[in-house]
């Protein structure tokens, strides 16, 4: 594996077609060989999250990202380095609990509950044995391995104020959950916007460690936000601590019966009205986007099934 070649921003590596530039991140690049084998790797622990799902009967189904790949690419974005799988909490909390006792010593649960440091509300299947480590999360003490990324979604209320009341407390806890951890997050924004934001962003981070404001506490905030609803039986459901709160806002109307779309090989869940979906997310989502706004989670460091450093 030609781990050592070195790559200059913009350069496309000889044998890659220029219709296709490589996948960049912050000036990063994945040499193919090594997106190949990392998305091997992912789309190892998606066939042991869909046994279990299919053994257990257990509702699932794909979102963002992997929703566009499966419908234009029927897999991965060429570029694509995670797979993005929704649950309803019911069938999610189920999940945990076997695949601890089923397959515990294959992969580990990470999220804020089981490592408190971890600063998002999303839920890592990590297969034990590997490393990913983001290049933000690399002072967070977390057991960071190649993962398959697991939203929740909760019951969410049916009145539009009562939606924004709850969408945007649980977004702001959050986000305080991230602050709490990293002082300078990623941002969209560049130049002296980012700068401004990345001061404000220490000012909070500062303050929570002075005031002494625990991972721990904020994430049952956020978590108790979310689940103010689980026992009444609204129309929507929302995994509502994304970059939007309106982003992955399931209409429990519209999205059953799941289609089986092909993605890699295999035939996953997606909701009846994915596309709608997708729209309400990126808009076109059938235009590939310029190469400069094609992201991925390129890694501080990686480390395959075995041990194997691909040297990133």
């Amino acid at each position: 594996m030609s781990s050592n070649k070195t790559v200059t921003h913009g350069q496309i590596p000889a044998g890659r077609p220029a219709a296709e530039p490589h996948p960049q991140a912050q000036g990063r690049f994945y040499e193919p060989v090594i997106l190949s084998r990392l998305q091997q790797e992912i789309l190892s622990i998606l066939d042991d999250f869909l046994l279990i799902c299919e053994t257990y009967h257990l509702e699932y189904f794909g979102i963002a990202g992997t929703g566009i790949g499966a419908i234009r690419h029927k897999g991965f974005i060429p570029w694509d380095d995670d797979i993005d799988i929704a649950m309803p909490r019911k069938d999610f909390e189920k999940f945990l609990k076997i695949v601890q006792k089923k397959m515990g010593d294959k992969y580990l649960v990470l999220n804020a509950k089981t490592c408190p440091a971890y600063p998002l509300m999303t839920t890592r299947l990590v297969k034990r044995g590997t490393v990913f480590i983001e290049e933000v999360m690399k002072d967070v003490d977390c057991p960071f391995g190649i993962f398959l990324d697991l939203y929740v979604l909760d019951n969410v209320s049916d009145n539009p104020v009562m939606y924004q009341v709850q969408s945007w407390t649980a977004w702001f806890f959050s986000k305080l959950m991230i602050l709490r951890a990293i002082p300078k997050p990623t941002l969209a924004q560049k130049g002296w916007k980012a700068k401004l934001i990345w001061s404000v962003c220490g000012l909070v981070y500062s303050s929570m460690k002075l005031l002494c404001i625990s991972p721990e506490g904020l994430r049952r905030r956020c978590e108790a936000v979310c689940r103010r609803y689980e026992k009444i039986d609204t129309d929507r459901m929302a995994f509502l601590p994304d970059t939007s709160p309106y982003w992955n806002l399931v209409d429990k109307r519209k999205y059953h019966p799941l289609r089986k779309i092909e993605f890699e090989g295999r035939r996953i869940n997606f909701p009846g009205n994915i596309e709608e979906m997708l729209i309400n997310m990126y808009g076109d989502f059938m235009e590939l986007p310029p190469a400069e706004k094609r992201k991925t989670h390129y890694p501080y460091k990686l480390s395959f099934s075995g041990g194997e450093n691909p040297g990133v």
